[in-house]
Order: structure tokens, then C-alpha cells, then sequence
């Protein structure tokens, strides 16, 4: 056990950073996970209102997904995974502000599917999803998509008082309790744990945009091709520099060379 430090130090991979590293990232798998499988099992047909039409007419049927009967589960599964996406770019106590509200998006998507859904409210949002339906269809004609008036009298937006509505949530509705599971375990994670992860959001920074050389001017580009230099190499501004007081000190060595010449 004591051991394994020193050989990962001589590795350069030291283990408690690979260890948070892990960590982080399963805790945004679980969290995307849960928070997908939120979506799609909201998508799903949770109940079904079924109308015995009177003869000739076939039987109609009305599917009602779970988004319809729990329109905050879906709501809710999109404000975790933009949660998720926030965990990447903050850092500090704003990460853990971020996993507190993974927590509550969890619970209350949780809390949402638990409460009872009853036949009025399956009808309700059969009506909904009828008259969704006609409104996509040219014309409006809603015979033969379940909403012809039944036997029993003509109910609200062509549904029959008499419609039998039959429940169809599971599975769906315990992947949804599981996806707020897994919502909630990741918010955890991040209120708990999210201070020693790396941020992962600041290797893609822009670097600091280099400082223009004096190379860059343009009256110094020409000079230098106008003395068959090559502008482009960085030595030659301090070479040309250098020239020029070599070029100074030689003239001036000559003038005092001439003054001592005159004196003698």
C-alpha cells in the first residue's frame, strides 16, 4: 500500500488526482444517464382511453405519453442535463451551488411522477393530444383518430363520457424515479466532492494572443528587404542593430584617430 505512492509518483500520475478525475467524470455519466432516461421514458405511453364505438364504427384508442400527464418531468430532465453542462464551466462553491440544484431537480422529479394520476386527468390529456393531432391533420377531421363521440354522450373536445381509460405507466414510470435517482446521486457528488475536481472547461481558454514585433512594420519589412535581409528571421533586427553601432563606433574611432594625427 505504501508503496504504490512513490512507484505513481515516478509514473507522473499521481493517484489522487487520477482518482478525482474518475470521479468526475462518472459523476456526469450518471447524472446524463439518469437525466436521458428521464426524457425518453416521458416520451412514452403512460395510459390509454379506449371508446366502444356504436356499430359499424371500430373501437377508438387515444394514447397519452407521460410528458402529457407529467409535463414538469420532461421540464425537468432538460434543466438537469443544462446542470450537467454547468458542472463543466464552474468551479469552487459555484460547483457545488450547481450539484445542490441537481439535488432538487432530482427530488422533484421524484415527487412529480409519484403523485397519483387519475382517469379525469388521463382524459383531460387525451383531449390535449386529440386536438393536437387534428390540428395537424388538413382539414381538422378527427374521425377514426379516437375522438368520434361515443355511446355514452359526447364528452369534452369528442371524447366519450363513457371512454374506459386503462393505465399503462409501468415500466416507465420506475425509469423515471430511477433516472431522478441517479440526477440526485450525481448532485451529491458534485455539492460534496466538486471542489477537488479539475476544470475541465479551462483547457480550452485561448491562449494570450502574442505581443506584434517590430518585424510587423511594414517600413521596417521594406528596409530589410531593401538590404537583401530576410524579415522573417528573427535574429535580424539585433544583428542589423548591432551592424549599425558597429558601423557608428568604426566612424567614430576614425574621426578621433584624424584628431590625433592633426595634434601631432
Amino acid at each position: 500500500m505504501t508503496a504504490a505512492g512513490p512507484v505513481a509518483e515516478r509514473l507522473g500520475t499521481p493517484r489522487p488526482a487520477a482518482g478525482a478525475r474518475r470521479e468526475y467524470l462518472l459523476t456526469l455519466l450518471a447524472g446524463a444517464v439518469g437525466a436521458v432516461v428521464v426524457l425518453l421514458a416521458a416520451r412514452q405511453g403512460w395510459a390509454r382511453v379506449v371508446t366502444i364505438e356504436p356499430h359499424p364504427l371500430p373501437a377508438s384508442l387515444v394514447t397519452v405519453r407521460g410528458q402529457d400527464l407529467v409535463p414538469a418531468a420532461s421540464a425537468l430532465g432538460l434543466a438537469a442535463l443544462a446542470g450537467l453542462a454547468a458542472l463543466l464551466a464552474t468551479r469552487g462553491l459555484a460547483r457545488r451551488v450547481v450539484g445542490g440544484l441537481l439535488i432538487v431537480f432530482g427530488a422533484a422529479i421524484i415527487v412529480s411522477v409519484s403523485l397519483p394520476v387519475t382517469a379525469a386527468q388521463v382524459r383531460s390529456a387525451a383531449v390535449g393530444a386529440t386536438a393536437a393531432q387534428a390540428g395537424s391533420v388538413p382539414g381538422g377531421s378527427t374521425v377514426g383518430s379516437g375522438t368520434t363521440p361515443g355511446p355514452g354522450g359526447s364528452g369534452v373536445g369528442g371524447l366519450s363520457l363513457a371512454s374506459h381509460v386503462q393505465m399503462a405507466a409501468f415500466p416507465w414510470r420506475w425509469a423515471v424515479l430511477a433516472g431522478g435517482l441517479l440526477v440526485i446521486g450525481a448532485g451529491l457528488l458534485a455539492a460534496w466532492r466538486g471542489t477537488r475536481w479539475a476544470v475541465m472547461s479551462s483547457r480550452y481558454d485561448q491562449p494570450a494572443s502574442p505581443k506584434p514585433s517590430a518585424a510587423a512594420d511594414p517600413a521596417s519589412l521594406w528596409e530589410s528587404l531593401s538590404q537583401g535581409l530576410d524579415p522573417t528571421d528573427s535574429g535580424t533586427p539585433t544583428a542589423g542593430s548591432g551592424t549599425a553601432s558597429g558601423g557608428s563606433g568604426t566612424a567614430s574611432g576614425g574621426q578621433e584617430t584624424g584628431r590625433n594625427g592633426a595634434a601631432g
